[in-house]
């Protein structure tokens, strides 16, 4: 079953955000292919400033798929300083194009 990440709070800012893609890209950049993601499993991926700040929000095809994500991105999120939680949850309806 499919699972939402969504993560924003006041220690996700753009600049970090852009500093773990960098060390989730080995520092080649920007993701911009489910193919640019260290793990399978991730069907959409969304990040942008929103009115209450930056925030991210994936879809992953199973709840393993984003814990596996999870294993590689919680070192990273240390590294760079962000401390606040994601919510993780099951989506009501998903539609993808």
């Amino acid at each position: 079953m499919a699972v939402v990440l969504i993560h924003e709070g006041p220690t996700l800012t753009q600049e970090r955000y852009d500093q773990i893609v960098l060390r989730l890209t080995g520092g080649s950049g920007r993701m911009q292919s489910v193919a640019d993601w260290p793990v399978s499993g991730l069907l959409m991926h969304v990040a942008g400033q929103s009115p209450h700040g930056f925030r991210v929000v994936d879809v992953w095809e199973s709840e393993e798929a984003c814990q596996r994500f999870g294993e590689i991105l919680k070192p990273i999120l240390a590294e760079v300083g962000v401390t606040d939680q994601a919510q993780v949850y099951p989506p009501h309806a998903f539609v993808a194009a």
